[in-house]
């Protein structure tokens, strides 16, 4: 693309991570980059890590500025954003794009958008979508000035201090809460009081097998405990794995994945270890079979523990509403799993919309609530596709043909009658911040209120 100026970054909007707004002529003589991201989006969270990277490689040379344009009404709140800059531990400037100003400046279409600019102040290129470090260094390198101006001062958002820091996957079993400490990069077992019990993981991000107290995750998500086994699978999202924790042995395997990202969204199998995995997000097992939310690349996997061959079960990669077999059913980000052993329910979260898989030889899928569109959501009870909901993370059966639903973005409780396809409000926005998983032991649910750093116990009614 032809050369061009940038438009300015406001002072007016509001900043994080830094003291004091940032202006681009300030930054001449240095590459800049821009990353126009939404909070919620899976390929803008796959992208940071890849931010950090370029950060380490190019040092004083280069500035990354974050211009978060939220998609949802909640990824536009200030506070929200805050949270989740400290989630994913993001240290560079953050703009919070307040109405989409610099997203229509920039004539932006899509999250994640790459902006380069030059150190003589000019526009060079955009990129869309993930791309990884050899890939966008190619882009970089021929720009480096020989004497790059001072790096502007920074102040990171700071990690709470708490117990749990954004719990975000939960099972609760026997006298038992499994949670997924997904701040700490660990997991945590508990009591249904909540008293501690014990901990898996050192508490710093990486890819480590072993002992408990040696092992390692990063940004752990869905979690299934498997009570015959005496094991817990693990969603091990920023690993791109699937993880195996063993009570008897007390030790973690990798039972899926290599922690390299898998960038191929066509329907593929392999096997276990060799077959790389796309942000899997929650698990849950059938028989000797476990079905994978693969969030990452908006379709459901399937791992055959007898054979160890992974597949992926459905969805065609594109990220869509499709309701069919096989050859046609999409999905958008699936986050969460729940199962009756006949049915498979997914909670799709960039439709905001409830799915349910017709499960056998034949598979089917059909949208039990929701419109399916993915910029349609909001905040409405109702039937069917009359029901709004605001990007759903969590879902676990209760009793009575009912499903239950953490609304997230809604910052609210629901249930779904899977009969009657009625789904209602149970708790206001008032008692959760982005709640994320919940679970059922009969009587309680236990809910991963992820912004309050807590688990929420609500009775079952």
């Amino acid at each position: 693309m032809s050369k061009v100026r940038p438009p300015k970054l406001p002072a007016a909007l509001p900043w994080l991570n830094t003291p004091t707004p940032i202006s681009l002529t300030n930054l001449k003589g240095r590459v800049v980059l821009l990353d126009f991201w939404t909070y919620g989006c899976i390929n803008c969270i796959n992208l940071l890590p890849t931010l950090k990277a370029i950060e380490h490689r190019y040092g004083g040379a280069l500035t990354i500025i974050g211009i978060h344009a939220g998609k949802f009404s909640t990824e536009q709140c200030f506070e929200s954003i805050r949270h989740a800059i400290a989630k994913h531990n993001i240290t560079h400037p953050v703009i919070v794009d307040i109405d989409l100003q610099l997203w229509q400046a920039y004539a932006i279409k899509a999250w994640p958008t790459l902006v380069f600019i030059d150190p003589d102040g000019y526009i060079v290129k955009q990129v869309v979508g993930e791309r990884d470090l050899n890939f966008l260094s190619a882009i970089i390198d021929p720009l480096l000035p020989q004497s790059p101006t001072q790096s502007p001062s920074l102040t990171q958002t700071l990690q709470p201090q708490s117990a749990l820091s954004y719990p975000t996957g939960i099972d609760a079993h026997g006298h038992q809460l499994f949670i997924a400490d997904t701040g700490h990069h660990r997991i945590v077992i508990t009591g249904l009081d909540g008293k501690f019990q014990t901990t898996v993981g050192q508490g710093t991000p990486g890819l480590k097998n072993g002992h408990f107290a040696e092992t390692q995750f990063n940004q752990p998500h869905g979690l299934l405990w498997d009570s015959i086994l005496q094991q817990l699978y693990v969603a091990d999202t920023g690993n791109h794995c699937l993880r195996q924790v063993d009570f008897s042995t007390q030790t973690v395997t990798t039972l899926a994945g290599n922690g390299d990202q898998n960038r191929a969204i066509f329907p593929h199998c392999g096997l276990t270890t060799q077959t790389p995995l796309n942000a899997p997000w929650d698990v849950v097992k059938i028989d000797q079979v476990l079905y994978i939310a693969m969030a990452g690349a908006h379709q459901i996997w399937t791992l055959d523990l007898a054979t160890g061959h992974l597949a992926t079960y459905l969805g065609t990669g594109a990220e869509d509403c499709v309701d069919g077999d096989r050859t046609v059913a999409a999905f958008a980000q699936p986050s969460s799993l729940a199962t009756d052993g006949q049915h498979l329910y997914v909670a799709d979260s960039e439709t905001s919309c409830i799915r349910q898989v017709h499960l056998g030889k034949h598979p089917t899928v059909e949208t039990l609530c929701g419109s399916g569109a993915l910029f349609d959501f909001g905040d409405r009870d109702g039937i069917g596709d009359a029901v709004r909901l605001q990007h759903p993370l969590g879902l676990t059966l209760g009793t009575a043909n009912h499903l239950w639903i953490t609304d997230t973005y809604n910052h609210k409780l629901k249930r779904l009658d899977l009969v009657t396809r009625n789904c209602q409000t149970v708790s206001t926005s008032d008692q959760l911040s982005e709640p994320t998983d919940l679970s059922c032991n009969g009587e309680l649910l236990f809910i991963t209120d992820t912004n309050h750093h807590r688990v929420h116990a609500h009775p079952v009614r």
